[in-house]
């Protein structure tokens, strides 16, 4: 027999059951894309948790698109290798050496080890990049002032025909942001804004973009739960919005503004964030709408 104590937890969890179901129902057949990045995709069990998260959504009926990032990474083995590296505004200039670095880890270490998390937490992804299947077609971008950033790009053209083939086969797409263009150029393409033009090219009902803060906050600091377009343009106009969370949300607003029904702003580092986010009434980080 169960003690109180037991009997409790079961029936909490029997009561959480409940509450997911008609979250279940409604996305039930609906893509939902996820940008994985910032601390979380360098701790191992935010990790793992996150892999178990995204089985649960296909197991669950939904079609999981994962577009990563890396930046820590590349870091990381450009340190390694010697090669002297600088950014723009946050932005990475990426010579020739460099772009070789940043695709070998981005479409190599990163993808894979992501592949391979969704497979131990019993799904079946396939890791992929935006030049395989002519996903990304990018064109370059320069900095802020004009300045040259080499092989930096943003996503011109999205062909998601080899998204809908991997998820009619059952398999999760994971994608490393990188793009090409029509000569033959290979683009490093910003991970938030390469997983929005994606997420706009299949008119997804969801957008999660996982970061390393709690969401959009307000001028006290306090963490805004829903916003409107117009709200969060005006965020911006009065400069309560700063630093890295304005591209963030000009990503959001164009993706929304191309078919998305809604976007997430969410902390990563939070255990089962995804979950709480799209199957209880509570969520998780802000929520972006039209």
């Amino acid at each position: 027999m169960l003690t109180s104590d037991a009997a409790k937890s079961w029936l909490d969890k029997a009561s959480t059951l409940r509450e997911a179901l008609p979250y279940m129902r409604r996305y039930a057949g609906r893509t939902v894309v996820i940008k994985f990045g910032g601390h979380a995709m360098v701790d191992p069990g935010l990790v793992a948790s996150f892999a178990a998260n995204v089985v649960l959504l296909q197991q669950v009926g939904m079609r999981p698109v994962i577009v990563h990032g890396g930046g820590p990474q590349i870091a990381q083995k450009l340190d390694q290798l010697g090669i002297q590296s600088q950014t723009v505004e946050g932005q990475r200039v990426t010579d020739a050496a460099t772009m070789e670095v940043v695709e070998m880890v981005l479409s190599g270490s990163v993808n894979k080890g992501l592949v391979d998390a969704i497979r131990q937490a019993g799904g079946r992804a396939i890791g992929i990049s935006g030049k395989d299947g002519g996903l990304i077609r990018a064109r370059k971008i320069k900095g802020p002032k004009g300045e040259d950033l080499g092989q930096v790009g943003a996503a011109e053209r999205i062909d998601p025909t080899i998204l809908g083939a991997l998820e009619n086969a059952k398999f999760i797409p994971v994608i490393a942001p990188i793009g090409y263009d029509l000569e033959g150029v290979t683009y490093n393409i910003n991970a938030d804004s390469a997983a929005g033009a994606i997420a706009a090219s299949l008119g997804t009902r969801r957008f999660l973009l996982l970061t390393d803060v709690a969401g959009v906050l307000d001028e006290n600091k306090n963490l805004l739960t829903d916003l409107s377009i117009s709200d969060a343009e005006a965020l911006m106009e009065r400069g309560v919005v700063t630093g890295g969370m304005i591209p963030k949300l000009n990503t959001c607003l164009s993706a929304l503004k191309s078919g998305v029904e809604a976007v997430v702003i969410m902390d990563g580092r939070v255990q089962d964030a995804i979950l709480l986010e799209l199957f209880t009434d509570i969520g998780a980080g802000t929520l972006i709408h039209d």
